[in-house]
């Protein structure tokens, strides 16, 4: 690694004089882990960097790690230990006496003055990469018009004050009054005044709703960028790790055994046996490297990446997915003329047109909790129970991600419509669903994943229009077992809310608990998820839990919330504080520093006119060859209303609608002449009739929870594979 940082070029700063950043070598004691404690690494502090190894001839081919002093915090501690804090990481460093322990002080001390000047002269010099003159002008243009704004708000706010406290001089006159022709004047001036005082608001309110879209609007374009070069970083820092390591192997290799080495001989054990200490701070060292290297980097890169898929003779290509669908119509429909009547209503008995739909299905939506598979692939990997716990709860959260902007109700399937979705080839699962009962819409899910875990859910949906807003209750479980391990865990939904359905800006929130259980090492985890409050201090869209074992010992904090992030947080210590509802103690916990477990994606360009679709629900409705004849893909209202025809979609889901009513009555006939065959009372009139049976699911008892559940009963791919989809209805 050290070589690489060799063949990188150094930046020249003219002008610029500083003191000799003069090379400080020696031992220390660094802190690993509880297991191991204090470990000796030789380090050395040369251009502002401290760089560790494990022992002075490391120096050669591998760097153990690289904290860059610029913006380091040094503290010093007593009998010889001093931490350093640089980019979130802190390191706890001891030396083996006093007199060494200050050197080492003094000179990381020097050593950080030295690079912060450079640092603040990189910044000053102008040498950086000229920011393009388009983009420098749509920065300015944004600034000024928020500056604008900002000093529209300003005189409003001094309006505001002025027109307040004449209406409050006002108001205080008015109680002093004693005839009424002074009276009648009063009240006039304090008309006058509120009138102004109200016109006045409005213009405040106004103002800061312009100031609110500007600073939005600029924001995303901002943050689309950052997202954008972040990833471009992240991918150059992979490339040069990947090529430092093959480097590294390269060059043991080769001094091993020089004459009988060839291409491709490299030892992965001796790879990883001396990689231990590498991995958790080499991003520190590329993100310092990455902003310089040079050709002969690419060209290795460029050898290395030929050497690698000479092997496989050629890459599979993979499938472009779209990225955009037709644009939402503006249409405007009066919502209270359709629903003034449904108030204390079942939703899903209420016909809808598609105004109020998105186009995909509910099954779609469904499928949608696998938009952040990674977590769960990560969690198979875990060999401790209760950090697979953490990514679980993050997983449970990031399906609620992507309703924050989804208002739309999705379609309700009809009974026996299906839809799978093959993601073998990019994330390794394939997941199958069906609507399994109409009254109440039930629906049954099932994935199953190359990279060890199953996931199933059974979920029926109760949702109540209650005048001001909708309440939407999933009712069921969702089970996910890992292969490796036998955890099975088990957890519900929470309670969603549509807000201002009558008047106002639609709003969605979501409130209630979420209690996951490990039902093989009784481990648990409950989520909160905070309702939303006006009066309430707290960050909207909260979550917040706690991971405990099967003994009740709380191990992790989770905080975070369901429409960015989460994190957790490894507890080191708890106690009893005061305080609490109802005289209880509560527990004060004392936690490391959190890590990130969850990040949202960005939404895609133009998200804002398509439904606010993610860019994996953009692909959803995407044709697919070979599909069963009932999969959500074919059903024409919605492939119509995807197309912006809304007029025909309400038609043709009016058609729908009623071939399925056609269909139930037909199957209540034959059920009541059955009945009438054995002895039995006809079907009352609005009854169920339960005759109906899943094509890929059936109703069985879980082994590990003793519920009744619709699970797959296999079948689905192999029909695919063969094309005999001879036992599916004819829904469409």
């Amino acid at each position: 690694m050290n070589e690489l940082v060799k063949s990188l070029p150094s930046p020249t700063l003219p002008g610029l004089h500083l003191p000799c950043l003069d090379t400080h070598k020696g031992w220390l004691f660094k802190w690993t882990n509880y297991l191991k404690g204090y470990q000796r690494r030789w380090f050395v502090l040369s251009n502002g960097l401290l760089s560790y190894y494990r022992t002075q001839a490391e120096m050669a081919h591998t760097c153990r790690g690289t904290i860059p002093l610029a913006k380091a915090h040094i503290e010093v501690g007593d009998t010889c230990h001093f931490v350093l804090t640089s980019g979130g990481r802190t390191y706890h460093l001891k030396a083996t006496s006093e007199g060494e322990c200050q050197r080492w002080v003094s000179a990381l001390q020097q050593a950080k003055a030295n690079a912060t000047l450079l640092v603040h002269h990189s910044d000053d010099s102008g040498d950086e990469t000229p920011v393009p003159q388009e983009d420098r002008a749509l920065t300015q243009g944004a600034l000024q018009s928020l500056a604008t704004k900002l000093e529209d708000l300003s005189t409003c706010n001094e309006l505001i004050g002025k027109h307040g406290a004449a209406l409050q001089r006002s108001l205080s006159e008015l109680e002093d009054l004693r005839g009424p022709t002074e009276g009648t004047d009063k009240v006039k001036a304090i008309n006058e005044r509120a009138t102004l005082f109200r016109i006045t608001s409005n213009a405040m309110i106004n103002a800061c709703r312009d100031f609110l879209d500007v600073a939005e609007s600029h924001s995303r374009r901002w943050q689309k960028a950052l997202h954008y070069e972040r990833e471009q970083r992240h991918h150059l820092e992979e490339t040069i790790e990947q090529l430092a390591k093959q480097h590294n192997s390269l060059e043991r290799a080769w001094r091993e055994n020089p004459t009988s080495y060839t291409e491709g001989d490299a030892s992965d054990e001796n790879e990883e046996a001396e990689f231990f200490d590498a991995v958790e701070d080499a991003p520190s060292f590329i993100t310092g490297a990455s902003r310089s290297v040079d050709s002969s980097c690419v060209k290795y890169i460029s050898f290395c990446y030929l050497k690698d898929t000479s092997g496989t003779n050629q890459m599979q290509l993979r499938r472009t997915r779209r990225s955009r669908i037709p644009d939402k119509p503006n249409y405007s429909l009066n919502l209270w003329s359709i629903m003034k009547n449904c108030i204390g209503k079942d939703l899903s008995k209420i016909p809808m047109p598609v105004n109020f739909n998105e186009p995909l299905s509910m099954l779609q939506r469904l499928t949608e909790d696998l938009e952040y598979s990674e977590l769960l692939d990560r969690a198979a990997r875990c060999d401790s129970s209760l950090e697979q716990m953490c990514l679980v709860a993050a997983f449970s959260v990031s399906s609620y991600s992507t309703t924050v902007h989804r208002t739309a109700k999705p379609f309700n399937p009809l009974l026996g419509e299906t839809y799978e979705l093959d993601r073998l080839e990019e994330y390794g699962y394939r997941s199958i669903s069906e609507q399994v009962s109409h009254h109440p819409p039930a629906a049954a899910h099932h994935v199953a994943s190359e990279r060890g875990w199953t996931l199933w859910q059974y979920i029926t949906i109760d949702s109540k229009f209650r005048g001001k807003y909708i309440s939407v209750v999933p009712l069921g479980n969702i089970h996910l077992q890992f292969h490796s391990s036998g955890n099975h865990y088990v957890w519900s939904k929470v309670t969603s809310t549509v807000h201002n359905i009558i008047v106002g800006k639609l709003w969605i929130d979501q409130s209630g608990d979420i209690d996951i259980m490990n039902t093989t090492t009784k481990d648990t985890c409950r989520l909160k998820f905070s309702p939303y409050s006006y009066f309430s201090r707290e960050v909207p869209r909260k979550v917040t839990g706690v991971v405990e074992d099967g003994e009740g010992t709380a191990h992790y904090i989770l905080s975070g919330t369901w429409d960015d992030k989460m994190e957790s947080a490894k507890i080191v210590e708890s106690s009893r504080g005061c305080g609490g509802s109802e005289g209880k103690q509560k527990t004060v916990y004392q936690t490391l520093q959190p890590k990130l477990l969850w990040k949202k994606y960005p939404l895609p360009d133009n998200a804002e006119n398509m439904h606010y679709f993610s860019a994996l629900a953009l692909t959803l409705n995407e044709p697919e060859d070979g599909v069963a004849p009932t999969d959500s893909r074919l059903r024409p209202d919605q492939r119509l209303m995807e197309a912006g025809l809304w007029d025909e979609a309400n038609i043709e889901k009016q058609r729908l609608e009623d071939h399925q009513r056609m269909e139930r009555k037909r199957r209540e006939a034959q059920a009541n002449q059955l009945s009438l065959s054995y002895g039995c009372l006809p079907l009352l009139s609005g009854q169920e009739v339960e005759s109906y049976q899943p094509v890929w699911f059936e109703m069985r008892t879980d082994e590990n929870t003793g519920e009744a559940s619709c699970m797959y009963r296999g079948g689905y791919w192999e029909a695919k594979e063969r094309q005999d989809w001879s036992h599916c209805p004819e829904i469409f």
